[in-house]
């Protein structure tokens, strides 16, 4: 059986379900994968350490998907368009990164909200996860997007590059939007809470929230209350793993049975 190393790099993710992800899967693919979380703040040293040790690569996540760049010595060309990478793959002395952030995004959207309207979507959020996720919404087709972040230099310098307006009024945004997607860590067990006002949420928006642990974010229980359609982000991050393992391994996966396997591992730390 071969050995595959891999892993996770990021801060306050010692709950992460990717070590049981990959593992289950490196298992029914023939491999004896192991999969590592390096909860650190030492982002160089980690990758260092990972690439003298043999590994195959690592996923990146918060707070590093921009930060890696610079330490790595070649881009996807999705992830060089996005600025974001949260896949390094270390092939023949190299680090190549990746992103599959905006791909697990796009497809889990086609499945849970395939016929929704597109003309104006506001999207909460604009780092690493954020950046991948306003790619994956244009490439989907909508038309005016509004990011929003609470560093609005961040939100104007991703709206100039995307060619969309910033907006900074999120009441008003929201007024003539479509949907709304969270893209921003807030909802997470390390961010709790809400990322807007519960009142905001009009009867003819749609809601997304890429937020995966837990299930149920505040904001998705404030949307269904609401009676909103609502996009939780297991199926993104069951896509976005499906996609890094098979850059790791060279395995194409079975992304269903990674769908059903993180519904497990879900219900039981729910």
């Amino acid at each position: 059986m071969a050995n595959c190393r891999c892993g996770l790099v990021g801060a306050g993710i010692g709950t992460s379900l990717s070590p049981a992800l990959h593992e289950s899967e490196g298992r029914h693919s023939g491999l004896d994968l192991t999969y590592t979380l390096f909860d650190t703040t030492a982002l160089g040293h980690t990758l260092d350490d990972a690439e003298r040790d043999g590994f195959a690569g690592l996923n990146i996540t918060h707070p590093f998907k921009q930060q890696v760049i610079e330490l790595l010595d070649d881009l996807s060309p999705q992830a060089e368009a996005i600025g974001a990478v949260n896949t390094v793959v270390f092939r023949d002395g190299k680090r190549f990164g990746h992103n599959t952030d905006a791909y697990g995004f796009a497809q889990s959207f086609r499945a849970g909200l395939p016929d929704v309207p597109l003309g104006h979507v506001v999207q909460l959020g604009a780092g690493g996860a954020g950046a991948a996720v306003a790619h994956a919404l244009l490439e989907l087709g909508v038309t005016k997007l509004s990011i929003i972040d609470p560093d609005t230099q961040k939100s104007t310098d991703l709206s100039a590059q995307l060619g969309q307006s910033p907006a900074h009024e999120l009441p008003t945004a929201l007024t003539t939007a479509d949907g709304l997607v969270n893209a921003s860590p807030v909802g997470m067990h390390h961010h709790p809470g809400i990322p807007l006002p519960a009142e905001l949420l009009h009867r003819d928006l749609w809601v997304a929230d890429i937020v995966y642990m837990p299930v149920e974010t505040e904001l998705l229980r404030a949307a269904r209350a609401a009676g909103l359609r609502t996009l939780g982000g297991t199926a993104m991050c069951a896509y976005q793993a499906a996609a890094a393992f098979q850059l790791f391994t060279g395995i194409a996966p079975d992304i269903a049975r990674m769908l059903r396997h993180l519904d497990v591992l879900l219900l039981q730390r729910a």
